[in-house]
């Protein structure tokens, strides 16, 4: 979209507004540290992974999002589960082989993978 006007300006934020909406309405969300380490570190693979695991394994109440450098850059690339009502769980460093347990286990299941987990919020 080229932006000409003010109401152009405006058109775009409300869009935008909506879309963190869903993201913070959704009950299952999967977060991916896209910060320039996490892609360094292969993040896109994981979010393709995400996606892919998602689709396979029916899942409809999750979004897939991604957010910037969470400060831990040694431990990418990070995927973090937020479940209503449990804490925020970080994994890492996770491959694309490790995702479709990930949301098989944790999203689908609600038990947390353990043996992946570097902090819990």
């Amino acid at each position: 979209m080229v932006i000409k006007t003010i109401e152009d300006l405006n058109a775009i934020k409300v869009a935008a507004q909506a879309t963190i909406q869903e993201r913070r309405n959704s009950q299952k969300q999967i977060i991916i540290g896209m910060g320039t380490c996490g892609i360094a570190a292969g993040a896109k693979a994981v979010w393709d992974a995400a996606e892919a695991a998602v689709k396979k394994l029916g899942v409809k109440d999750v979004v897939i999002w991604d957010t910037g450098c969470i400060g831990m850059c040694q431990k990418e690339p990070l995927l973090d589960v937020a479940l209503p009502g449990q804490p925020r769980v970080t994994y890492g460093p996770v491959s694309p082989a490790d995702v479709e347990r990930i949301v098989a286990e944790h999203v689908v299941g609600g038990r947390v993978v353990s043996d992946l987990v570097v902090a819990k919020l």
